[in-house]
């Protein structure tokens, strides 16, 4: 027995436009179902795998197609990335030290397939953050506590190289490096504190002796400049010096007198300026 609605689909089958209708729409959906294509965006790479076996080429940013079932197109972000690690250590004089560092690195782009290959995606956790760790411990291990504040710009950078040649070979290299903070012991902290207040009180002292001698080397230079003064001044006095000032002395009274003779005589007798001098 037919039924009447089987039949009429067949029959819309049949007809050559609908037949091409749902063909395309079978087309479309296993398009979009095993999606024969991949995106790879800003500062990512793409592995390629042929059933799950990594493959020698790294596909740069873009559309790529790709062979549904037999491939697949892992992303792997290349950006530099940031990461503060927090760890604990010791200095040479066996002072504990608990530092803070921050480091930025990348995956090496055209490395990405075998950093996935032999690391995988997870590879801060595998390799960056226990690099770091041992990094630290190391280098600290090679410095005094007060070297660790003193040289800090020279362990910063011994501490990103040594992480450079440890990371290269896994292929992430080392885009920066460093140390966030140290911080020590309160009995170290302390002890640090009063040494600087001592050299401190000790650069005073020295600045004020130094200013004291500077001060006494001018008031003897100067009680010596006045004492050859008054030697110079001396050795130049003479009698004609002396008759002189003398002859100086009696013009200077004879501008200043008024022509009065005084009216009262006695046993000063008239004074006349000058006489009796020799």
């Amino acid at each position: 027995m037919n039924n009447p609605e089987i039949d009429a689909f067949k029959n819309a089958l049949n007809n050559g436009p609908t037949k091409k209708l749902v063909i395309i729409g079978v087309l479309v959906i296993l398009l979009f179902l095993f999606k024969p294509w991949a995106q790879v965006g800003p500062g990512e790479r793409g592995i390629v795998l042929n059933f799950g076996a990594v493959q020698d080429v790294v596909l740069d940013e873009g559309m790529h197609f790709r062979i549904p079932i037999v491939q697949e197109i892992i992303i792997m972000d290349v950006k530099i990335h940031k990461v503060v690690t927090d760890a604990a250590a010791a200095s040479s004089d066996l002072q504990d030290v608990a530092l803070s560092v921050a480091l930025n690195y990348h995956v090496i782009p055209d490395k990405a397939n075998v950093v996935y290959q032999s690391i995988g995606v997870e590879f801060k956790e595998r390799m960056i953050d226990p690099a770091i760790q041992e990094v630290m411990k190391a280098v600290s291990a090679r410095y005094t506590a007060e070297e660790l504040i003193t040289k800090r710009p020279l362990v910063s950078a011994e501490m990103q190289e040594a992480l450079n040649v440890r990371l290269l070979p896994s292929n992430i290299a080392v885009d920066a490096f460093s140390i966030v903070s140290f911080s020590f012991s309160k009995i170290f902290t302390d002890a640090i504190e009063a040494k600087q207040t001592a050299e401190q009180n000790a650069l005073k002292a020295k600045r004020d002796l130094d200013r004291i001698k500077v001060e006494a080397e001018q008031t003897i230079a100067a009680a010596t400049a006045e004492a050859e003064a008054l030697r110079l001044q001396k050795m130049n006095i003479s009698p004609d010096l002396i008759e002189l000032r003398k002859i100086e002395a009696n013009l200077k009274a004879i501008e200043k007198w008024n022509g009065i003779l005084p009216t009262v005589t006695g046993a000063g007798a008239v004074p006349f300026i000058g006489v009796g001098d020799k």
